[in-house]
């Protein structure tokens, strides 16, 4: 099963869409507020989001729609990592509600060698969430480094799985 690429397998212009898509609970969405502390009513009160917002209901969160579209991308694009570098935009462009299934797909937009490592390269990717009836909610541009092949050749040789880094020997 692949899990990231190497900088020599991004094509510009490639697309990977991202499967399996994510149905959003209510539970999901109130957990992510409580971990990252944004108890804003919007989100986390059904009485307050009907009387008083033009949605009549609670909206998800959107870092969360954002977190949930990044690790979505994880094994098509950066599961092979070696730093995400930057995130140059995010716009959340349309609401998010209970029940709603977001899918994604990232777009290569770029790719160029480092400047100081010769075993390892830039790649900047712009990712696009949908709901299930096609609705773009999200969509969000980063750069990450990621390793060659030569950099996995040397951590053969060096008695490594780079594929696998921390899977341990099996004893008898």
């Amino acid at each position: 099963m692949r899990f990231g690429r190497y900088y020599e397998e991004f094509e510009v212009g490639a697309v990977y869409r991202h499967w399996p898509g994510k149905t959003v609970t209510e539970y999901d969405d109130h957990l992510f507020c409580l971990l990252t502390m944004n108890h804003h009513p919007l989100h986390l009160d059904a009485h307050y989001a009907e009387t008083s917002t033009h949605f009549k209901r609670n909206v998800v969160v959107g870092n969360y729609i954002y977190s949930l579209l990044l690790g979505m991308s994880v094994a098509d694009v950066s599961g092979k990592a070696i730093a995400n570098l930057e995130v140059e935009s995010l716009r959340h462009v349309a609401p998010t509600f209970h029940g709603d299934t977001i899918y994604g797909e990232t777009t290569v937009l770029d790719k160029r060698e480092s400047a100081s490592k010769s075993d390892r390269g830039v790649v900047s990717v712009e990712t696009k969430g949908y709901k299930q009836d096609g609705t773009m909610v999200c969509v969000f541009r980063r750069r990450v480094m990621v390793p060659k092949k030569e950099y996995t050749a040397a951590a053969v040789l060096a008695g490594g799985d780079p594929d696998r880094p921390s899977f341990p020997e099996p004893k008898g």
